[in-house]
């Protein structure tokens, strides 16, 4: 069944709208709010005790790309020379062997969820990919073939031998990085592809039959206009993704694009609105279901996973030098850097690790049922989602009402016209336009700690 939505139309005006175009909210707190811990850090096993542990969420990284796109700003470096792979391999190995003993002891532990991503995992040969799936399974404990299991990949990577690997092993979803199907877009946002390599990386992904494809798009891309977008959109659709990202394009500090392109903010946010709404639009007449603000799914699609898995509440167990973990407590992972030789000397730092038993950078952030920013998370890791919250889910894990606890936000975003006023006495949702603006929704959610922690990070 689709979702269908009121439409855009703000139902109380307001002086000074925020932009709508702040920050992509996909995990709470951002993780320029880490800082160090104090030395020398807390035990895992101690972290991890007592928390439940029969429905985590597993995510191996890997920082490596074979170019670095303008616009990305992620925990990746170009290359792995001298070996590089094999040693960041040696020390996710022993990092897994570190974690699984800190889980084990007080209750079972169980996956019901895991991904691969980074950077690039298919960055990694054919060989060394199966040597990543054995660290996961055989180290970690997960049963690869039983969970959904999402790989994110690159047109290049994508070759037969690897997609073979990850096929054979269980991958239920692979994400394609595409952004644009239209030549000059793609070198507008520093990302050198042929349409043809692109098309035919998605030839071998459909030979190798794994179960949902999801392809990502990017608009906002200087010169893109409404028929370019339609052509992108369209390139896709032709293949039949069971799922379409459609990513507004962000330009941040220390990326190739920030000194190459020049904008009037108010004019690109008026771009970038009117090609997700028109997107939104060509997509939903195509029989896709809108699942968040970027994600698009197919309605005959293969369903996505367990049901006994929440984002709110399950911990995260992440491998990598750029993954997060999650537990009720602390959310915590290692440095993190944009500049490349900032970059270089995290990995290296992270190869050389011998000890992983203990959590060095992250952020407190309370217990599993109580405390400001545990509600913070609640709420806006559900409403971000086109179904919204279950309201009752909300009051019997803190025993409030998020009126209660977020007065003053959601009456200002009930005046924006951001919420669904349509929707169920027990269902707290966007509108239509309040899933438009989900990037500026978000943000008003951060506590005034977590803002001040991410105003005083230095990017490097």
């Amino acid at each position: 069944m689709s979702t269908t939505f009121p439409t855009d139309v703000v139902t109380a005006p307001e002086s000074a709208p925020p932009r709508p175009y702040q920050h992509y909210v996909y995990a709470y707190p951002h993780k320029t709010a880490y800082r160090p811990l104090p030395a020398p850090g807390p035990r895992l096993a101690q972290l991890w005790r007592g928390e439940p542990k029969d429905a985590l969420s597993l995510y191996l990284h890997i920082p490596f790309c074979e170019v670095r796109c303008g616009f990305c700003n992620l925990f990746t470096r170009i290359g792995a020379p001298d070996e590089l792979s094999r040693r960041y391999l040696d020390a996710l190995e022993r990092q897994a062997v570190a974690v699984r003993e800190a889980l084990d002891g007080d209750g079972p532990v169980r996956f019901a969820t895991a991904a691969f991503g980074g950077g690039t995992p298919t960055f990694l040969t054919a060989g060394e990919l199966t040597r990543l799936f054995d660290i996961a399974e055989l180290r970690m404990g997960a049963d690869l073939r039983a969970v959904p299991l999402s790989v994110e990949a690159s047109p290049s990577t994508a070759t037969a031998d690897r997609l073979a690997v990850l096929a054979e092993r269980g991958t239920t979803r692979l994400s394609l990085g595409v952004q644009s199907f239209v030549p000059e877009e793609a070198r507008a946002a520093v990302r050198p592809q042929r349409r043809a390599d692109v098309e035919a990386a998605l030839g071998r992904i459909r030979e190798a039959a794994i179960p949902v494809l999801n392809i990502d798009l990017i608009y906002g891309i200087e010169g893109q206009t409404e028929e370019s977008w339609l052509r992108s959109l369209d390139a896709a659709l032709a293949w039949r993704p069971e799922e379409l990202y459609l990513y507004p394009l962000y330009v941040r500090d220390l990326t190739a694009l920030r000194a190459r392109v020049d904008v009037a903010e108010r004019a690109w946010d008026a771009q970038r609105l009117r090609l997700y709404r028109v997107g939104r639009d060509h997509l939903l007449a195509h029989g896709y279901v809108q699942r968040s603000m970027r994600m698009f799914r197919r309605a005959d699609a293969p369903a996505e996973g367990p049901e006994d898995h929440a984002c709110q509440t399950d911990g995260m167990i992440g491998l990598g030098c750029g993954a997060r973990s999650y537990t009720s407590s602390l959310h915590y992972s290692f440095d993190y850097a944009v500049d490349a030789r900032q970059v270089r000397s995290i990995i290296d730092a992270y190869t050389a690790t011998e000890d992983f038993g203990r959590a060095v950078h992250g952020r407190y952030v309370g217990g599993a049922t109580g405390g400001d920013e545990a509600r913070r998370r609640h709420l806006l890791q559900s409403l971000l989602q086109a179904r919204g919250m279950e309201r009752e889910s909300y009051r019997a894990r803190f025993g409030t009402d998020p009126e209660d606890d977020f007065p003053d936000e959601l009456a200002r975003f009930a005046a924006r016209g951001w919420l669904d006023g349509s929707a169920p006495a027990g269902v707290l949702r966007l509108s239509a336009r309040g899933l438009a603006h989900s990037d500026a929704l978000g943000p008003e959610l951060f506590s005034p700690a977590v803002r001040a922690a991410m105003a005083a990070y230095e990017a490097r």
